[in-house]
């Protein structure tokens, strides 16, 4: 005998859970949908299609939207998602900030805001998390019953391990496990990830990476992480730490350095900092950009020609994504420059004929990708079927 895992419907009560988010995938990912096209596309009865698509009509997270116009016959009703049937909340640790947002059903921020992190130790953090949950909550009026979950997202590695003591991690959570120390304190369901991994799942729900299955996030934060999707679901690795390429050493102006150390926020900055520029937010960043600050664009096409472009050629390689997205606390314009200045390799299996999407994208969350990735994880987790694991 052996174990298989699938992730079609099942008729059996126990599978209930797994059929409701599979339904409401579909309903997502088509925009509208009727009950007999789900039943075809999940493998489920129109008869267990029918019971699900009530008790989410009665949730509120989906509503009629209208009659599907046909040559013959009844005009089926399509069903779509009810934006305010439920709200995730999402919440990003940050070396020096706290950053809360809340997202509708559909990913679309309703409320944010900015609290300055003056505290680092383990209790300072958590009171800052708990009240920034308050306070986001309270502005947006959100009822209780209508908050699915609390995403928290904070720089990675997670626990110890080889790459501990780089100063990218939160060590204070090194002895306690994050998603229960914060369930417990926020007293609600929680999914806890790192940047990296929640700015992947915020171009999936949200942002440049609709439509796509498997791509990669190359994400800027307080370091460089690697957030990856297959088959529209996170690869977290065995502990939660898959993606930190920041780690991997590259070629840099002819020596081998790691690749954040030559391409990150922090990288740019310590450059324009030896210029002497002391340049630390991304306003200033655009504005430097805006400016063509030599130095700037000295780094800017350094960290293109060798850094990014070995990059790409890594991620491309060992993970064949449809595209990898450039994402994070860096301006647009910034991204859009590197993305133009990068040399895609052509003995790479991404460079094929017949493409219908561009080997590199620039996110669509902006600067707040990390924040509202971490909404985007409760609500992915609302959708996401799980798989069962079924004998043969």
């Amino acid at each position: 005998m052996s174990i298989t895992t699938e992730t079609v419907g099942a008729n059996a009560e126990r599978a209930r859970s797994h059929n409701r988010q599979m339904v409401l995938d579909r309903v997502r990912q088509a925009g509208q949908i009727g009950r007999a096209e789900i039943a075809r596309g999940s493998g489920l009865s129109t008869q267990a299609v029918s019971n699900i698509i009530s008790d989410l009509l009665s949730d509120g997270l989906i509503s009629e939207q209208g009659r599907k116009a046909t040559t013959r016959g009844q005009p089926p009703v399509q069903y779509g998602l009810n934006p305010v049937g439920g709200y995730a909340v999402g919440i990003e640790i940050r070396p020096d900030a706290i950053f809360a947002t809340v997202l509708d059903l559909c990913g679309k921020p309703v409320a944010s805001l900015r609290r300055t992190l003056a505290v680092h130790d383990l209790n300072g953090v958590t009171e800052a998390v708990v009240a920034a949950k308050s306070a986001i909550i309270e502005e947006a009026d959100l009822p209780a019953s209508k908050v699915l979950g609390v995403g928290i997202v904070m720089p990675g590695p997670f626990g110890r391990t080889g790459l501990s003591g780089t100063g990218s991690e939160l060590s204070i959570f090194h002895e306690v496990s994050p998603t229960d120390w914060f369930t417990e304190a926020l007293n609600t369901p929680v999914v806890v990830e790192n940047d990296a991994n929640a700015a992947a799942v915020a171009e999936l729900v949200a942002g440049a990476a609709r439509g796509l299955d498997t791509f990669a996030c190359l994400y800027f934060g307080n370091g460089l992480g690697l957030g990856l999707i297959q088959d529209g679901r996170l690869v977290r690795g065995a502990f939660g730490n898959a993606g930190e390429i920041g780690h991997i050493p590259v070629t840099s102006k002819g020596r081998a350095v790691p690749l954040e150390a030559a391409l990150s926020r922090l990288a740019v900055q310590k450059h324009l900092a030896n210029a002497g520029f002391d340049i630390r937010s991304s306003d200033g960043l655009a504005e430097a950009y805006a400016a063509r600050n030599a130095a700037l664009m000295t780094w800017l096409d350094a960290a293109a020609a060798e850094p990014l472009s070995h990059a790409i050629t890594i991620i491309e390689n060992m993970f064949d994504p449809e595209a990898v997205i450039l994402g994070g606390a860096m301006p647009d314009a910034i991204f859009d420059h590197l993305i133009s200045s990068v040399t895609l390799a052509e003995r790479s299996v991404s460079n094929r004929p017949g493409r219908t999407t561009d080997r590199l994208l620039r996110g669509a969350s902006g600067r707040m990708t990390g924040t509202l990735g971490a909404g985007a994880l409760v609500i992915n987790r609302a959708f996401t079927p799980r798989i069962a694991a079924v004998a043969r």
